[in-house]
């Protein structure tokens, strides 16, 4: 009798990276330098993978374990993120406060009219971690999702041995047998190829959207007028493989979401049709899509069931302006995505 790999008798899910708290706030009109802008309202929201993630599969109701892993500040807001871990009952065990820099923030400013934002990020306690006091021997999750790369400043430096310091606690993690999962950060910059790539061979499943799939692989995704270039994702997806993420890529995209896996199945999932009326903010939805992804992943769902219930999610995540405050229980959502229908087919162009 084979004996069964260490994975199978492993469960849950532990997230670690950045722990963001967003503040929003609400502006009459966005001022020249010198100038000043009057804050309408203000609130303020989850941000980050891990958090995001984490705090959705919550709120989804999932049955099985969820961790953090990562640095806050010691101070208010740092407090603020492990008593909403308490609330949704998420170990922080590894999720640790640290007096050497403050809880990372983004101050998002949003215009009243039109809803354009504009982000002013401070990097604070993220920059430090290493992920240095992880034993994955002893954690017992199924999945370790990390995000993002290029945010990390830490795990994002160079490792003599494998690349960068991610690709090293990647490594380490499936050594142990853990699922490894990753998600990257969109900036404007040629960095994916240095960062991005050493990782993706430590990776078993990489959940991106549209623009890190093409700065990562060097594929037009878009054409000239935005339109979707189906072939292009397929090739995107396929490159990364290649790359050496092990079992499926994942890209999401406004439209919906495609799987390609390593036998060469391709899955294809339109987006929810969400009214207009109903959108408060886009805010979150990649990470929303990432849950619902990786609850059908740990479940062993069957992937277009995957990418459903990832399609609702973000669906789900676009009633509410924050990153995590529209999403419901999973019947709740399946029932939204169910009600409003999904948009016409992604029909993959040969």
């Amino acid at each position: 009798m084979s004996k069964k790999p260490a994975s199978n008798n492993r469960s849950g899910l532990m997230a670690g990276g950045n722990w963001i708290i967003d503040q929003v706030k609400i502006i009459d009109v966005f001022p020249q330098r010198e100038q000043l802008a009057n804050i309408l309202r203000q609130s303020e929201g989850t941000g980050g993978a891990p958090y995001n993630v984490l705090i959705n599969l919550a709120k989804l109701g999932v049955s099985f374990p969820l961790s953090a892993a990562g640095f806050v500040g010691k101070d208010a807001l740092g407090q603020r993120i492990l008593d909403d871990c308490a609330r949704a009952k998420i170990d922080t065990k590894y999720l640790k406060m640290t007096p050497a820099a403050p809880t990372s923030y983004t101050d998002v400013m949003t215009e009243q009219n039109g809803g354009r934002r504009t982000f002013f990020h401070m990097r604070g306690a993220n920059a430090l971690w290493a992920g240095a006091d992880l034993d994955f021997k002893k954690i017992k999750a199924k999945i370790f999702h990390l995000g993002y790369l290029l945010l990390l400043d830490e795990l994002d430096k160079p490792d003599k041995n494998l690349g960068t310091r991610a690709a090293a606690l990647l490594a380490k993690a499936q050594e142990a047998g853990i699922k490894t999962c990753v998600d990257v950060v969109s900036e404007d910059s040629d960095r994916f190829t240095k960062i991005v790539t050493p990782a993706l061979k430590f990776t078993d499943y990489c959940i991106v959207n549209e623009i890190e799939a093409g700065k990562t692989t060097g594929f037009r995704i878009r054409q000239a007028d935005g339109k979707l270039d189906t072939v292009s994702v397929r090739h995107a997806a396929g490159a990364m493989l290649q790359l050496g993420v092990k079992e499926l890529v994942v890209i999401h995209f406004p439209e919906g979401g495609f799987v390609r896996t390593r036998k060469g199945e391709d899955f294809w999932q339109p987006s929810v049709n969400v009214p207009a009326k109903l959108i408060a903010g886009t805010a979150g939805a990649g990470d929303a899509f990432a849950a619902g992804m990786l609850l059908g992943l740990h479940e062993g769902w069957d992937l277009q069931e995957c990418l459903r219930t990832a399609a609702g999610a973000a669906g789900m995540c676009l009633t509410d302006p924050t990153c995590t405050g529209g999403m419901k229980p999973l019947k709740a959502v399946q029932d939204f995505a169910k009600k409003y229908k999904y948009l016409p087919p992604l029909e993959p162009e040969d």
